[in-house]
């Protein structure tokens, strides 16, 4: 079947310097339900200020400023994106909430446990070809 054109194919955008990527695999794999609103719009916004080293600059103040976010929603965003290991902080200096942040490669996710039975590979194609 083929794709469906864009509305308007002769907009299509195409990356700029500087481009700000997020893996497609945190909508694939159900990331962005765990992470809820706030911490997906965060990821989001570290992402778009990232280098190519996926480090961000900015402190608590400015993200709240950018998200129209209070600091207690952002800390707590912050808490959840290093509970899933989504992001590192080195702080400017001990003690300090601020610092360096940097994305972190997704992790793989763990294959579901086997059952001990002997499965047909005409049967892993045929469910392969159902999910997509």
């Amino acid at each position: 079947m083929p794709r469906p054109e864009p509305p308007h194919p002769a907009l299509t955008r195409s990356p700029t310097e500087p481009f700000g990527w997020l893996d497609a695999r945190l909508l694939r794999e159900d990331w962005l339900a765990q992470l809820g609103p706030d911490a997906t719009a965060l990821l989001t916004l570290l992402a778009l200020a990232a280098d190519r080293r996926g480090a961000s600059f900015y402190g608590r103040e400015r993200m709240g400023r950018a998200l129209s976010l209070s600091r207690d929603r952002i800390d707590r965003a912050l808490a959840r994106l290093l509970e899933l290991q989504l992001v590192a902080q080195r702080p400017w200096r001990p003690g300090h909430p601020d610092g360096v942040w940097q994305l972190l490669p997704l992790r793989a996710k763990s294959a579901p446990p086997r059952g001990g039975e002997p499965v047909r590979i005409a049967d892993v194609v045929d469910r392969l070809r159902r999910e997509r």
